[in-house]
């Protein structure tokens, strides 16, 4: 059927069927379709990762990724799953999720990978919260290697769906430069998608919405 193909040392990889299926998912090509434009300006201004994400129940879903040639290492890959809690797109997206996947997250959160400024549940909370206030997220870890973060929440009219986001080597305060342009670029991406799913809506073409 195409699902797998066979290496020729025996070993299965996704095979183009699958790839070919995943492409026509509203949440992830739609979404990824819309906002790449705007991604690849904010790639050649900060010329390192910039990271869309949706939440699939209690994690981020990596459905796009442009990295500058020489930007610092980091394991995210398009189709990956990161940490709500321990990601900048993770945190936008855990701000604006339900109150119920926050009390889990809170409940369950140790401080062993995330920002190094939250040491606490109570400190996710405060975060958290201060993310609504703000509609924007920045943050820093030292390890595994220091790295920074920048992220915004995307919108379809008033609800969530996504989160955009810069990923910088070191832990120094270079990262904040990035807050107006990344709120600017999100909201930029939210008015598309907004006027997409209203034109869906009357019939004019189809906008991405989650069902």
């Amino acid at each position: 059927m195409g699902a797998l193909e066979r290496l020729d040392d025996g070993r299965y990889v996704v095979g183009l069927r699958l790839l070919e299926t995943v492409s026509l998912a509203p949440r992830g090509h739609g979404l990824r379709a819309v906002a790449m434009p705007f991604m690849e300006d904010l790639f050649h201004v900060t010329r390192q990762h910039v990271l869309l994400a949706v939440r699939e129940q209690g994690e981020a879903l990596l459905v796009g990724r442009l990295s500058a040639r020489d930007a610092g290492p980091v394991h995210y890959r398009v189709g990956g799953r990161l940490p709500l809690a321990f990601t900048g797109v993770g945190l936008v997206l855990l701000a604006f999720a339900p109150p119920a996947v926050q009390d889990t997250a809170i409940a369950a959160y140790e401080p062993h990978q995330g920002d190094d400024d939250l040491r606490t549940p109570a400190e996710l909370r405060r975060v958290l919260a201060e993310i609504r206030r703000g509609d924007y997220a920045v943050g820093h870890q030292s390890s595994p290697r220091p790295a920074s973060t920048v992220a915004a929440p995307v919108r379809e009219g008033e609800e969530v769906v996504a989160a955009l986001s810069v990923v910088t080597p070191g832990t120094g305060t270079q990262h904040s430069e990035y807050v107006p342009a990344f709120r600017a670029t999100a909201r930029a991406i939210s008015r598309r998608l907004t006027e997409d799913s209203g034109r869906a809506d009357r019939g004019e073409g189809y906008g991405g919405r989650r069902r």
